[in-house]
């Protein structure tokens, strides 16, 4: 296991680092020990020596002092000893014996200077030797005063030295020795570290490395390995608490994926092997959905959530051109609800085959798959996919893209998580756009009645204000029309208004506005016009009645005619209201002046008005 013999390398080390420490520190101290024990011994030869010529001295019998010298030699662990004479003593005393003579320059530095000098000569394979050569100095304090016998010399004077010379084996070997002890106890102990270390850590490393196996495979997505083999309580004990926690993060985590996929297209994106992924990932998805139903049940209108589909589409997918519509699955009118671009295909005209079949229309399987589609651009690939709204709608979302610019099958099942929970909002929606649309329109004729002229009222007089435009407002009413019910029934009656609703429906542009306004009589708003051109069309729409037969069940059928008031908004009143009034006057003038005309609202019918009251 690596990071078994990484701990044991580190082991090893450290007491190998520490061992080197403790031996040189053992090494130097015991040098510095024994040098200091030798130096010591000289010192105390050195005075014994001193005092022993001292003595001779007073006692006289400093002229025997060779056999002393002589046998200063046989001192145990000395090697050599001699004395060398200062100048002040040669001076006084002449050279002396030929031992006392100075033999090298180190006893003429010591004798110079007056300053202890030592000399180590240190082998590790060969002998080893230890050389301090000691001044003696002239002094009158103490028991024996130097100067009264030295009378050339004055205090601290330099008198003469002694040199001893000693080997430094048995010091050497003695240290040796301890150091080779040490070191058998150090290796006995870092064997033994090492054991203990492997008895006691080798269950948990093994441990270690089995959790480290199967995080490595758990961080790759893969929750199906486990720690076995374990040798310790301990180690058991913590292998059970990971492989439950491992096997219970992994039944959750696929239990917790496949019930909120349920809400989700299945087939949107590839699983991965790491189900904790797969669960951010659905998470994430079901929670953008989620989002935009939110979203889109506070829109006022279908346009809003188309628009903000279509702003999901081109957010959360590399689709930049496409097209949204509607499709009636009852009378197959197709509408258009959003223009991401422009429009590719003549899906308006000829149909759409994606809704036709029900199917997925992909130009990459079949070039010229579908007729509808407008293909000056051969280089480009377009898709048509229907999503079922309710049994009565589809939306198609028709693709335009590069070749192998987009896969766009990679991102139809993600529309159609979004599609999946607008459609109870849309079907709301058209539910109440339809009653409101019933509650607006009559029945009979399919135009707009007066409720919707009231809600529409201020719509126009704030654009009119915004845009300054005029409208023109035509009412008018079928002449004799109580003839028709009285003698034909109510039923040609009914066919007579429908035929009006019909001829205003013919003559004017989308922007007009065609009301009825009550029983017989019709009501029109003409967008943006003049004089010219509102006389024309109440002409033209009295003409085509007139000219139209209406069926009465009977071999014959009989034509009608209509009267028509004309007025002005703003340019007759800045109220509508009462431009509608003025529009109504004018119908009742055109009645009382023969029928089947056209009249122009003036101030003069207000005058005449005002003398009948």
């Amino acid at each position: 296991m690596k990071t078994k013999n990484k701990i044991f390398f580190l082991v090893i080390t450290v007491i190998g680092f520490m061992f080197l420490l403790i031996t040189a520190d053992m090494i130097y101290n015991f040098r510095d020990y024994g040098l200091k024990s030798i130096d010591d011994k000289a010192h105390a030869i050195a005075k014994t020596v001193e005092h022993s010529l001292t003595s001779q001295m007073v006692s006289g019998v400093i002229d025997d002092r060779a056999l002393f010298l002589s046998q200063l030699k046989n001192i145990p662990n000395i090697d050599n000893i001699w004395l060398s004479r200062g100048q002040k003593v040669i001076e006084l005393y002449g050279e002396g014996l030929l031992s006392e003579h100075v033999k090298d320059s180190i006893d003429e530095e010591v004798l110079k200077t007056g300053k202890s000098k030592r000399v180590i000569n240190e082998n590790i394979f060969s002998q080893s030797t230890f050389r301090i050569t000691i001044p003696y100095k002239a002094t009158s304090r103490g028991k024996i005063n130097c100067i009264s016998c030295h009378s050339n010399a004055k205090e601290g004077d330099t008198l003469g030295a002694i040199t001893i010379q000693m080997s430094v084996d048995d010091s050497k070997q003695a240290g040796i020795k301890t150091v080779a002890n040490t070191i058998a106890i150090a290796l006995v102990l870092t064997i033994l570290i090492i054991f203990i270390l492997n008895i006691i850590i080798s269950p948990f490393l093994i441990l270690f490395e089995s959790i480290k196996k199967v995080m490595n495979k758990a961080q790759k997505g893969d929750y199906s390995y486990r720690i076995t083999d374990m040798k310790t309580k301990e180690s058991e004990d913590v292998a059970v608490w990971i492989n439950n926690f491992l096997e219970k993060l992994e039944k959750t985590l696929i239990s917790i994926d496949n019930k909120i996929s349920t809400f989700l297209s299945k087939n949107y994106t590839k699983k991965q092997r790491d189900p904790l992924v797969n669960v951010k990932n659905t998470v994430e998805r079901l929670i953008d959905v989620y989002n935009f139903r939110k979203a889109i049940e506070y829109d006022k209108t279908l346009g809003q959530i188309y628009s903000r589909l279509a702003q999901i589409i081109k957010e959360k997918t590399p689709i930049e051109d496409f097209n949204l519509f509607e499709a009636n699955t009852i009378n197959g009118k197709i509408t258009l609800v959003h223009k991401e671009k422009s429009i590719f295909c003549n899906i308006l005209k000829e149909g759409c085959r994606a809704d036709r079949t029900n199917s997925i229309i992909d130009s990459t399987q079949f070039r010229n798959i579908c007729p509808a589609y407008n293909s000056c651009n051969k280089k480009h690939n377009y898709y048509c996919i229907p999503y079922s709204i309710s049994n009565e709608l589809d939306l198609i979302v028709s693709i335009h893209t590069k070749d192998e610019e987009v896969s766009v099958e990679n991102f139809i099942a993600y529309i159609k998580d979004y599609i999946d929970v607008a459609k109870t909002v849309i079907v709301s929606k058209k539910l109440l756009l339809m009653l409101e649309k019933n509650a607006q329109t009559d029945a009979l004729t399919g135009l707009f009645n007066r409720k919707y002229l009231e809600d529409t009222i201020p719509k126009i007089t704030a654009q009119t204000s915004r845009l300054e435009v005029q409208y023109g407002i035509l009412m008018l009413d079928i002449d004799f029309f109580k003839v028709i019910n009285d003698t034909y029934g109510h039923d040609v009656g009914d066919n007579a208004l429908k035929i009006v609703a019909q001829t205003l429906k013919e003559n004017i542009r989308e922007s007009d506005i065609a009301i009825r306004y009550g029983g017989e009589e019709f009501m029109i708003l003409l967008y943006n016009c003049d004089e010219t051109y509102i006389k024309d069309i109440a002409e033209k729409i009295r003409i085509n009645f007139s000219n139209t037969p209406i069926q009465t069940g009977e071999i014959r059928a009989i034509k009608k005619t209509l009267s028509i008031g004309i007025s002005m908004y703003p340019k007759d009143s800045h109220s509508i209201n009462e431009a509608i009034k003025f529009a109504d006057l004018a119908l009742y003038k055109a009645k009382n002046s023969g029928r089947n005309n056209v009249f122009r609202f003036n101030k003069s019918i207000l005058n005449i008005q005002n003398k009948s009251k």
